[in-house]
Parts: structure tokens; sequence; C-alpha cells
């Protein structure tokens, strides 16, 4: 299968990339301090923890997120969305991958989600995307769709946010 779009891999570089006719999702969040909860909230981005944690169902090909990994998230057991991991980092200060969308998923396009550590040791997980509807009751969703997905990336924050709670801060 291919991707449903022709921008694939447009975050790697610029988390805001938006081709036209998309619609953009930056949301990013304050996880803790220091190297601890950097490498906590890193694993739990790379290893389809933070995902699970927030009660999405991940049914992947691989334990750890690699670019070219098939993945389907499945959302209140009903809804399937088949995707495909782009590209990953597993950088010193910057952790993450994004998925683009397969045929089948209700949208289309491209989501990340990234931990990076500043300069100060403040740890931020950055949800970001461009996504347009694919099925009808997406479209039919409107901007109760676009509200929701801004509700989820809040929740990826705070869920992280939680699972890191206990990491040692340096």
């Amino acid at each position: 299968m291919s991707f449903t779009y022709e921008a694939v891999g447009a975050t790697r570089e610029n988390l805001a990339a938006c081709p036209p006719g998309f619609h953009p999702l930056h949301v990013r969040t304050r996880i803790g301090e220091g190297q601890g909860v950097f490498h906590r909230a890193a694993e739990a981005v790379l290893t389809w923890e933070l995902h699970r944690a927030l009660g999405v169902g991940i049914d992947a090909a691989a334990d750890r997120a690699a670019p070219g990994v098939d993945v389907t998230v499945t959302l209140a057991g009903l809804l399937r969305a088949p995707c495909r991991i782009v590209w990953t980092a597993e950088e010193s200060r910057r952790a993450g991958w994004a998925y683009g969308t397969l045929p089948g998923h209700p949208e289309c396009g491209e989501e990340a989600f990234v931990v990076d550590r500043t300069g100060d040791g403040t740890v931020w997980l950055t949800v970001a995307a461009f996504s347009k509807p694919a099925k009808w009751y997406a479209r039919a969703g409107g901007p109760a769709t676009r509200g929701l997905q801004q509700a989820y990336a809040r929740r990826c924050g705070a869920v992280l946010r939680r699972l890191c709670a206990g990491a040692d801060e340096d």
C-alpha cells in the first residue's frame, strides 16, 4: 500500500509543515526537566507506550517505531486507521517519529510525536500534523474533527507527563 498524500516526510525537518489544502495541528506540552525525564519520555514515545496509555489500540509490525513499520491505530474499538512510519529520530536531545496515512485511514496526512530537550533542560512533547478528511464521516465532522484532534494532542502531553512523573530529574 502506498501513502495517501504526496508530502511524505514533510514533518521531519519542519514540524509546522502544512501543504496547501491540509489543516495544521501543532501542540507543544512541557513534560518536565532533566536527562532522566527526556530518556523516559523518549522510550514511551518510541515503544508505543504513550499511545497504549492513552487507551489507543496499536497493532504494529515491530515493538519500536522504525521507518517502514506498518501500524494500525484503533480508536474506541471501532475506528481502524492504517499508517506507516515515515521517519524516526533518536538523538541526544530529540526523539520521536511520524506516521503517514495509508488507504483506509479516515484522514489523509502525517502526524509526528517528538520529544525534545531544550538548552535549559526542559523536556517537551510536540504533536504536529497536517491532515484533511479522506472518508465521508471525517468530512461530516468538519471543525469538530479538528477539535478532537487538538484534544487528543493535548491529552498526549498530559499522559506523557504522568508517565514521566517518577523519572530522575538532573
